[in-house]
Formats: C-alpha cells, structure tokens, sequence
C-alpha cells in the first residue's frame, strides 16, 4: 500500500515538473532569440533604442524567468507560496500589456518618420494583437486559479503566444534574403509562431498519452493563436486595420 501511495507521488511530481521543463524551454527560446538583435548589441553598445524598449525587454525577460519559478513553485508542491507570489504576476501581466502597447506605438512612429507609415501600421497588428491575446489568456488562466488543470495549461499558452517575436528574430537575421528598410511584413510572423506552437503539441500530445484526450484549455488556446496569426495578414491591409492603428498613432501624440 504504501509502495503504491509512494509511486502515485512520484507520478503527480514527474506530471507536474513537465510544465517546469516547459517553462523553461520558453525561456531559453525567447533569451536566444534575442540575442543576436537585442542581448548581444547591448553588450555590445550598438544597440540604440528609445528607453521604453529596454524596459519592455528587461520586464518581458524577467516575466520568463518569473514563471519558471511559478511553476517550479507547484511542482514541488509550495503550493501556498505559489499563490501568494502571484499577485506579483498579475502585476508582471499588466506591465507588460502596458508595454507591449507602448513599443508598438514607438514603432509605428519610428515607421512613419522612416517614410514607411502604412507598412509601419500594417505591422503594428502583429505586436498589438499578440499582446491582446496574452492578456486575455492570462485573464482566463486568474479566473480559473481554484481550477489548476485548466490554469497552469492556459499560463503556458500565454507563455507559448509571446515566443513568436523570438523565433521571427532568428528567421530575420539567418534565413529571410535581404529585403528593402522599413518594417517586416506582417507573415514573417506567421511561421514563427506556428513554430512556437510546436511547444503546445507536444503538451497536447503528453496529455493524449496520459488521459486519453488532450485538456480542452489547449485545444481552445492553440486553436485561438493558430487562427490570429493566419487572420492577421489579411487583417492588417484592411483599411479599417490602418485607421484604428492611425487612431492609435494620433492619441499617442
């Protein structure tokens, strides 16, 4: 019996530091890819940029580093101070909503004094809409704290939906040819972060083997992020799309 009950706990602690792994995949991901635009030309001193971006950069990165320790916290089972430092995430979450606004505002406007105005606009709707689908995860993952199984899955779908900028870096830097200045178009996004999503099926995967079926919190959440980013090219060379990133351009001043 109590060979068992043994065997039991072991099994709840492997099922539960998978998502610690995970975590930290998503960290060594967003760090390295990064680093050949932003961590390295930093260190390096090129790297010029207005202060809201390095904040956004440290606050983001710290964010990552903060929900490896979340999520190390429940797996060893520090339930109580999980909880209690996670009011320290909700604040992380709305800092970063709050700058992820920022930065794409401080693009836009980079884009326009560039002369590159529309196609600035144009991919604004990458950053505004990763955001947005972040924040609104992570609503959902707070709503359903008293629900751990469906909480920490939405938490690393948050987690997963940020990666693409990190993988769209590496795709930029070694793979696209060289193309004229100006913002990125918009589907460079696109595969990027369908690739992140790799992270959520083999999460989906693990649960399949597991359970039988995979959690409905992913498949929701992944089904969610997979259609934005295919709906977001057609999406941001509509003229609706330029005149709400316009009116966002002129209440920032």
């Amino acid at each position: 019996m109590g060979t068992t009950m043994q065997a039991r706990t072991r099994v709840r602690a492997d099922a539960e530091y998978f998502y610690v792994y995970m975590a930290i995949s998503c960290v060594a991901i967003a760090f390295l890819g990064f680093a050949p635009t932003y961590w390295m030309p930093v260190v390096r001193g090129t790297f010029k940029a207005a202060p809201v971006v390095h904040i956004h950069g440290l606050v983001f990165f710290a964010w990552s580093i903060f929900f490896v320790y979340q999520t190390w916290l429940a797996a060893s089972g520090r339930l109580a101070r999980h909880r209690m430092v996670g009011m320290i995430g909700v604040s992380f979450a709305t800092a970063m909503t709050i700058l992820g606004i920022m930065v794409a505002i401080n693009m836009m406007q980079a884009a326009a004094a560039a002369g590159f105005a529309q196609a600035g606009k144009a991919f604004a709707l990458v950053p505004l809409s990763t955001i947005a689908f972040f924040a609104v995860v992570v609503g959902g993952a707070i709503g359903n704290v008293r629900r751990p199984e469906w909480h920490k899955r939405l938490m690393l779908v948050a987690m997963v939906s940020l990666l693409g900028a990190a993988l769209a870096r590496w795709y930029l830097v070694f793979l696209a040819p060289p193309g004229p200045p100006g913002p990125p178009p918009v589907m460079v996004d696109v595969m990027p972060s369908l690739l992140g999503c790799s992270l959520l099926v083999i999460a989906m995967l693990r649960d399949w083997r597991l359970t039988g079926r995979p959690h409905p919190a992913y498949l929701w959440g992944t089904g969610a992020l997979v259609a934005l980013k295919f709906l977001q090219l057609p999406l941001s060379e509509t003229a609706a799309w330029q005149a709400v990133a316009g009116a966002v351009l002129a209440l920032a001043g």
